[in-house]
């Protein structure tokens, strides 16, 4: 799952994606509404987090903007501004949810988890395909009596797969889907991390396989008899 998260507080985005990270999410962060703007534009996510004190655009404009484009992501407000109109005024420009500062670690989880199921991206917490298991709440590969855990990266490009079974993925795709926009890893990580979860479904006697598409890029696909 990929987040994009507008904060113009430089330390308490870095938290909330450290936060976000921890929970195996994908996440980019910017500090204006503007670059919010140009990355929701550039990017697929699966929820948004939006503060409404930011400089260039402040975080209702952004909202109304991308509720005109007719996009139904989901997207939750932060704000400093607790008072009940203020949450009033976000939720009826087409916000799903507001979180007033301060608040808990533990709650802001709760909230975006929550804020993601909203989304017809949502997988389910068990995966299956072939004779394995993904499992999304412990992060692990299960193939009979055996299992593996995931690293943050593996779970990520791991849940892509089994999310889209058969679906060809080029090396771009998974880059800015598992890496995002601000990663500085070159492309290459991308093969060698589809080389760390295909040695996993090995120990585990998997019968299905990440196969490369020559040309395209790769697909999960049951091995052939």
């Amino acid at each position: 799952m990929r987040v994009l998260i507008a904060e113009d507080e430089v330390e308490l985005a870095k938290g909330l994606k450290y936060l976000l990270e921890k929970n195996k999410f994908s996440v980019d962060i910017v500090h204006n509404g503007r670059d919010a703007l140009d990355y929701f534009h550039g990017a697929d996510y699966d929820a948004i987090v939006l503060d409404i004190m930011m400089p260039k655009m402040n975080g209702l404009e952004v909202l109304e903007h991308i509720r005109r484009e007719k996009s139904g992501i989901p997207i939750m407000m932060l704000s400093a501004k607790g008072e009940v109109e203020d949450r009033i005024v976000g939720l009826e420009t087409g916000a799903d949810d507001y979180l007033p500062k301060p608040f808990s670690t533990r709650e802001f989880i709760a909230r975006v988890k929550a804020l993601v199921r909203r989304n017809g991206n949502y997988m389910d917490s068990v995966l299956t395909f072939g004779n394995v298991t993904l499992d999304c709440n412990r992060y692990e590969l299960s193939s009979g009596t055996e299992s593996v855990r995931l690293n943050n990266k593996e779970y990520q490009l791991t849940e892509l797969f089994f999310s889209h079974p058969h679906f060809v993925f080029s090396s771009e795709h998974i880059m800015d889907k598992v890496w995002g926009q601000d990663s500085q890893a070159g492309m290459d990580v991308v093969w060698t991390y589809i080389g760390y979860v295909r040695r996993k479904l090995k120990m585990l006697g998997a019968d299905i396989e990440i196969r490369t598409v020559r040309g395209a890029g790769y697909s999960l696909e049951e091995n052939k008899c």
